[in-house]
């Protein structure tokens, strides 16, 4: 799969009182009328079993200067680590979702399908925000695309696979 190049998004919820989140590079559109995501998030991340109890989530898509904050939420670090001095916004249902990002939504899950060592989560969007101009963040080989000028990106470098 590192031949397949994707976006990056980091998933938020919150559960009684705990602010959770973790990076994800599968969001897939899956409906337009209701509109609806899915995410696949792997069974063992701190954040999986708190969605599955607060049924809501949100998704902050990430733009290109946000390789940081990808970073810091794909790391097993506890929660509050994840947040501390990164500037959010609440949605519904209180969930965090970052600010600076291209696009966020919030979505209530609909369907919680176990597959292998992931589960496939499948929200209605109950809310959507544009965020700001910009290009996306792109992971492709087990790197990140680098910006190369306005609107385009460079692909990182190829490696063996």
């Amino acid at each position: 799969m590192a031949r397949w190049p994707t976006g990056v998004s980091v998933v938020t919820t919150r559960w009684q009182g705990v602010d959770a989140g973790l990076t994800v590079s599968a969001l897939v559109s899956v409906s337009l009328a209701p509109p609806s995501l899915l995410v696949s998030l792997t069974l063992d991340a701190d954040t999986t079993p708190l969605l599955e109890r607060s049924r809501i989530f949100g998704v902050s898509a990430l733009a290109a200067d946000q390789r940081a904050v990808s970073e810091r939420f794909a790391q097993t670090i506890p929660p509050p680590e994840k947040f501390r001095d990164l500037p959010i916004h609440r949605g519904p249902g209180d969930v965090p979702l970052l600010d600076g990002g291209l696009a966020a939504w919030v979505c209530r899950v609909v369907a919680w399908v176990p597959q292998y060592d992931h589960v496939l989560v499948i929200g209605e969007v109950v809310y959507q925000e544009g965020g700001r101009e910009g290009e996306p963040l792109v992971y492709f080989r087990s790197g990140y695309a680098e910006p190369d000028g306005p609107d385009r990106l460079r692909l990182a470098a190829r490696r063996p696979v």
